[in-house]
């Protein structure tokens, strides 16, 4: 122990032990202070979420309050007169005046008269329309038909001119024997029984027409059977020229035994001379050659002259003849009816 400094057991008892109450005192805990929340830490989830729950509650709330003011419009009126919504109008038809029966009929008379007008409108200019169409098939046609008499004449000429000559042949062969005629003149005769010459119609205008059924613009029914009748005769012919090529190949192959070809190649030249003087003059000239033939036999030349027969140059003639005079009358037809006679 040191001397400088005593130690007092007293007050080392007190402040280790103390009093009984000091002992409580001190053994005590004291209660804890409450903390008060603090709003700054609290998340942004949560306070969107309240503010969500907050709006929603509101909007049913006005929604509630909106319909009741609806429902109770006119108390809305007048408790609040400046609400927006204001009751509903409601709009009566008007009242129609009757109509009488003079009306009505009236009415359906005009609309009559209205739909004849419209339906005679429109015939008027369909037959407008018509006439005209009739005109340019008119004119088209006319010259189809100028065109086929022209050939005609051409077609007429020929076969008359081979039939005349076919005759003389066999007239010559009908008085002597083959070798008592000059030959030059079998030559010239006997060419003619190989004549061929077609007829081909200028029909374009009256196909489309009958393709088209055009052909009733045509009102005048004289018109109508003309051309129907010129139509089949230009058929028929076609028809007769077609039959007879079979024929005209065994005139062709006879024609072959009798008469040399380098001959009938220079009296097919002459005969195509237009001016008939000169063509006369080269007949005559070749006549006086007697070119020699390659058979003189009867029963040969018998044969080629009932081939020739056989071709009906009479009959040839008589359609052609047929068709041309039924061509000029449609043509007289159609300018008298259309008045075409300067086209």
């Amino acid at each position: 122990m040191s001397k400088g400094r005593s130690l007092n057991p007293d007050r080392y008892r007190d402040r280790k032990t103390g009093s009984p109450e000091d002992q409580l005192k001190v053994e005590r805990p004291k209660p804890k202070s409450r903390k008060k929340p603090k709003t700054g830490n609290r998340k942004p989830e949560e306070e969107n979420k309240s503010a969500i729950d907050i709006s929603q509650s509101e909007l049913n709330k006005s929604t509630l309050q909106t319909k009741s003011e609806i429902e109770n419009g006119e108390a809305l009126n007048e408790v609040n007169p400046k609400s927006e919504i204001k009751t509903m109008e409601v709009h009566h038809h008007p009242e129609v005046e009757k109509k009488g029966l003079k009306e009505y009929l009236l009415e359906g008379l005009m609309i009559f008269i209205a739909v004849m007008m419209g339906f005679f409108a429109e015939s008027l200019r369909e037959h407008i329309s018509e006439n005209n169409r009739a005109q340019e098939y008119a004119a088209t046609l006319k010259s189809d038909l100028k065109l086929d008499t022209a050939e005609l004449n051409d077609y007429l000429a020929y076969f008359k001119n081979a039939k005349a000559n076919v005759d003389t042949l066999m007239k010559l062969l009908a008085d002597n024997e083959p070798e008592k005629v000059p030959s030059g003149k079998l030559y010239w005769f006997g060419l003619y029984g190989g004549a061929y010459h077609i007829f081909t119609s200028h029909n374009a205008t009256l196909l489309e027409m009958k393709s088209s059924g055009s052909l009733r613009f045509f009102g005048d029914t004289a018109i109508k059977r003309k051309l129907a009748l010129y139509d089949a005769l230009c058929e028929y012919m076609k028809t007769a020229d077609d039959k007879e090529n079979g024929v005209y190949t065994e005139v062709r192959k006879t024609r072959a035994h009798l008469f040399e070809f380098k001959y009938n190649d220079i009296l097919n030249n002459i005969s195509h001379i237009k001016n008939v003087k000169k063509q006369r003059k080269e007949i005559d000239s070749f006549q006086k050659t007697n070119p020699p033939l390659l058979s003189y036999d009867k029963t040969t030349f018998n044969e080629y002259v009932e081939l020739v027969r056989s071709r009906f140059f009479d009959r040839k003639i008589m359609y052609a003849d047929s068709l041309l005079h039924s061509a000029n009358k449609l043509i007289g037809l159609l300018n008298e009816k259309y008045r075409l006679e300067n086209e």
